[in-house]
């Protein structure tokens, strides 16, 4: 058997992306014959994704599946290189295979898709990728819910906890939880509560209005800031928001509305949105 060494595994990882596994079993295969092992590599769909590793898969969809319960869902970003492979039926079973193992909560996704995975690169001729994946299992009382908005192109997943189970089965809660999703899809809040928006973020806005307000006294600055902030807090927190149904009103007076209704104590525990090729 030949020796393979590193460096050779290196460069043909350099020169296909396949992973490093996959490389030494080709070299070892061909007995160290880096051409061979290529095109090895290539025969098993292995390295046409590294051929075309310089294009952007921008395009896909974003899936989301829930358990029959509805105490669980699971939410995958698939994405592709171009709108017209991403509307295939190969393309859209297999985004549908990826969020069912993400739904069933496999840890190692890749690895189980990887078959799968080749097989839709091989068929399409484009970099397929699974981007991201998130799973939502309720916790406690309340309703778990996604949106999927614009064929695809928005996915939002939402849990609104409640104090008594009764409530989770009332029909103006379930409303609730199905117009915050439709709020997240549209408003495109990137974080819960101002404690979650980081420090560094605050300071960063805080130094952008300082320069706004160079001219103003020095004694009403901070209050000039402390008002900016909070509008920065209603544009990018969910729960200080103005409600997409009627902006007279922020989520919170939705939410609070809602309590009050059901005579319970309601909580928007936490959401996650993915928009089709955004970072």
């Amino acid at each position: 058997m030949a020796d393979i060494t590193v460096a050779a595994i290196n460069d043909l990882r350099q020169r296909t992306n396949a992973g490093m596994m996959d490389c030494k079993k080709a070299l070892i295969d061909t007995h160290g014959d880096l051409d061979a092992a290529i095109k090895m590599l290539r025969e098993k769909g292995l390295a046409i994704q590294v051929k075309r590793a310089d294009k952007e898969s921008k395009e896909g969809t974003i899936k989301a599946i829930a358990s029959e319960d509805g105490k669980m869902i699971g939410m995958a970003e698939v994405n592709t290189e171009t709108d017209f492979v991403a509307k295939t039926d190969n393309f859209k079973n297999f985004a549908e295979a990826v969020t069912r193992q993400v739904l069933a909560g496999v840890e190692d996704l890749g690895e189980v898709m990887k078959e799968a995975l080749m097989t839709i690169v091989s068929q399409t001729g484009e970099n397929v990728k699974i981007r991201r994946t998130a799973r939502y299992v309720l916790s406690g009382n309340g309703q778990i819910a996604s949106y999927i908005h614009m064929g695809g192109k928005v996915g939002v997943l939402v849990e609104v906890g409640c104090g008594k189970p009764e409530t989770a089965a009332n029909e103006a809660f379930g409303e609730l939880v199905h117009d915050l999703t439709l709020q997240i899809a549209a408003a495109a809040p990137r974080w819960l509560t101002p404690a979650e928006v980081p420090a560094e973020v605050v300071e960063a806005e805080k130094d952008i209005y300082r320069k706004q307000v160079l001219d103003k006294p020095a004694n009403i600055v901070e209050n000039i800031l402390k008002g900016k902030i909070k509008k920065f807090y209603s544009d990018v927190c969910l729960i200080h928001q103005p409600f997409v149904k009627e902006p007279k009103q922020s989520v919170t007076d939705v939410v609070n509305a809602c309590a009050k209704a059901t005579g319970d104590t309601l909580t928007v525990k936490r959401f996650v949105r993915f928009q089709l090729g955004a970072s």
